[in-house]
């Protein structure tokens, strides 16, 4: 009776630990399969077809960038450059094929080969030079985003038509971007494990002074696991500019720090050694299914920051508790752990399909809210003019009983892609869009046009698609307003500063160009310097400081916004609204105050709560099948100290 309760007691154990050995050999999946069913819980919107492929989508991009990663980070090293020079590969590309006519599969190879060259400088430099991977590769970051700006001059070059098919899906249902994932994690698990050079970076990482004693030529090896890493952020460079149909020099900007998480939840350690493609992916869908159930559930682009940032830290937690209780290993199998894998992967399939379904019963026969739904998909709420645009939306929403989503793409073309395809797959009845980059919102708003939702454009149009309506202010005429302004004040003659926008947005382009029309009036006014402070109050003020020391007998400036406007005042000190006069763009609380303070001359102002209030209002217009106008213009006044107590916004 003894024996046949300690055998059973045994049998208990043993079956508690094999469970909790499953759990931490498969912390990723097994976070993976949670994430699934919460979701599929929270949201109706979320277990739907076009969803899940809108999943896929959005995790192949980092997943491909993180596959390169892996062999780095398996290896004991970092590549911070991967974003950097994914956006160079694809500038590269856009660049070559349509500014000089290279063949569309030459221009390809050069991208490619663009990425190879980045990856080798990267070995070079970590493996002759001595450079530590996070200094050679953060210099890297730099200098291919620097390049990328300089090919295109700062402006996104329209991808060729045969390479923009990429972005497209095959039978109208399988997105290309999917396929391209699946085939490059199948080539770097191939690498990783079959292949002289993958056992290399797992040696690499174990032990590199023992790998080299051993007779592995260590050096060579990194030359190559680096140049491995710069061929996969081309192939990923290419697929987003794809999806964008556009090559955006600002493009991917951040992303190797989604590549480094993925590989990271995955189960793979920074200390090198241990890491698997599989792995990888699975962290990538983490990331991906994250984003798009809480962009679904309407939770703030920035509490989506503090969620990811939990999950890294946890799982990094979930490698350590792995390795103290002796977990199996990610770094090779063998062919019994292979199928061991194999069948936890099935079982953990099956158990979701059957959950998940389960679950999903939660949300059949539920009434819907009666409330028309609209989504509002903001480029940055980094700025208080699109915050103001945010205002106006919500508080005409909730006159009108719609309810509003907003999303901040945080001045990401690619995030922003992601968010609309969310909007059209989550039953909304029109989309609000103030585009990141007029190109790239092309494809996403046709998705949503397919779908007969209707799409108003807000301060910035789409091109190549049809929207309901734009509602906007005219930015090339309030640049010339702004000059025109400027230009009066100085009497038509002086020295003058020009501080322009981020690099690449539509808003920048046009206003620049209304500056460049208007002066032409104002032969006598001199632009002694041009640089962009990317609409940022912080870096207006840099800017503006170094430009004072070449030019401090500078008379005027204009600023492509109030955020660089009032960092420019801030650099110029007492001059500001004595000896310099500032105008500034936008018309925004704090420039609307400096305005009567005196030091910001003028501000040419939008009226961003009424561009907000126009747009909610024929969304729903479009909605109930009204006929709008296909342009609302909203007219822009300059308001300087003799008229601000009158303007409301």
């Amino acid at each position: 009776m003894a024996t046949d309760t300690l055998k059973s007691t045994s049998s208990a154990d043993s079956a508690t630990g094999g469970l909790r050995r499953l759990l931490l050999d498969n912390g990723a999946l097994s976070a993976l399969i949670v994430l699934v069913i919460a979701m599929s819980a929270l949201s109706g919107d979320f277990l739907t077809t076009d969803n899940l492929l809108n999943v896929g989508v959005q995790a192949a991009v980092t997943a491909i960038l993180a596959f390169g990663v892996t062999f780095v980070i398996v290896s004991a090293g970092i590549d911070l450059s991967v974003g950097s020079v994914a956006a160079l590969s694809a500038t590269v590309l856009a660049w070559s094929a349509t500014s000089h006519g290279v063949p569309v599969l030459i221009a390809v190879l050069l991208a490619v080969v663009t990425g190879i060259a980045a990856g080798l400088v990267n070995g070079f430099l970590i493996a002759y030079g001595k450079l530590p991977p996070f200094i050679a590769t953060l210099a890297m970051l730099s200098v291919a985003r620097g390049l990328s700006l300089v090919i295109s001059e700062g402006s996104p070059i329209a991808f060729p038509d045969s390479v923009s098919h990429l972005g497209d899906t095959l039978g109208g249902w399988l997105p290309v971007p999917v396929l391209v994932m699946v085939v490059m994690g199948l080539l770097a698990a191939f690498v990783l494990g079959r292949t002289y050079i993958g056992r290399s970076m797992y040696a690499i990482g174990g032990n590199e002074e023992a790998a080299r004693l051993s007779g592995l030529r260590v050096k060579k090896q990194k030359l190559a696991i680096y140049a491995l890493s710069g061929v996969f952020a081309a192939v990923a460079g290419v697929v987003l500019a794809a999806r964008l149909s556009s090559a955006q020099p600002q493009a991917a900007d951040g992303y190797e720090l989604d590549a480094i998480a993925a590989v990271v939840i995955g189960g793979a350690s920074l200390a090198g050694g241990t890491g698997k493609a599989s792995g990888t992916l699975i962290g990538a869908l983490i990331l991906a299914v994250l984003r798009n159930g809480l962009n679904l559930l309407n939770v703030s682009a920035f509490w989506q920051q503090v969620v990811i940032g939990v999950v890294i830290a946890l799982a990094v937690l979930l490698d350590t508790l792995r390795r103290k209780a002796g977990a199996t290993p990610v770094a090779g199998a063998s062919q019994g752990g292979k199928g061991r894998q194999a069948a936890t992967y099935g079982l953990a399939a099956v158990v979701t399909v059957a959950i998940v379904g389960a679950t999903s019963f939660l949300h059949n026969g539920s009434s819907s809210t009666t409330n028309p739904k609209v989504g509002l998909s903001l480029s940055t709420l980094n700025n208080p003019f699109f915050v103001q645009i945010r205002s106006g939306a919500q508080a005409e929403a909730k006159k009108l009983g719609v309810d509003l989503t907003v999303t901040d793409a945080q001045n990401d073309a690619s995030q922003q892609a992601n968010q609309l395809q969310n909007f059209t797959s989550s039953n909304l009845g029109a989309i609000i869009v103030n585009p990141v980059d007029s190109d790239a919102a092309s494809n996403s708003v046709k998705a949503a046009d397919k779908a007969k939702i209707p799409v108003i454009a807000v301060d910035r149009g789409v091109n190549k698609a049809s929207v309901d309506a734009l509602v906007a202010s005219d930015n090339v005429a309030g640049g010339e307003l702004a000059a025109k302004s400027i230009g009066e004040k100085l009497g038509g003659k002086g020295k003058i500063v020009i501080l322009q926008g981020q690099a690449g947005t539509s808003a920048a382009r046009e206003r620049a160009a209304g500056f460049a029309q208007g002066l032409k009036a104002y032969p006598g006014i001199q632009v002694v310097a041009q640089q962009p402070a990317d609409f940022d109050r912080t870096k207006g003020l840099d800017v503006m400081s170094n430009l004072l020391q070449a030019h401090p007998d500078v008379q005027g400036v204009i600023a492509a916004n109030d955020e660089m406007a009032l960092g420019a005042i801030k650099a110029l000190g007492s001059k500001a609204g004595t000896s310099v006069s500032v105008v500034g763009f936008d018309g925004t609380p704090d420039g609307l105050n400096a305005v009567k303070d005196g030091t910001l001359y003028a501000s040419v102002a939008q009226q961003p709560s009424q561009l907000g209030k126009i747009a909610v209002d024929n969304a729903l217009k479009a909605l109930e099948g009204k006929k709008v106008e296909e342009t609302i213009k909203v007219p822009v006044k300059v308001v300087t100290k003799e008229n601000v107590a009158g303007f409301t916004g």
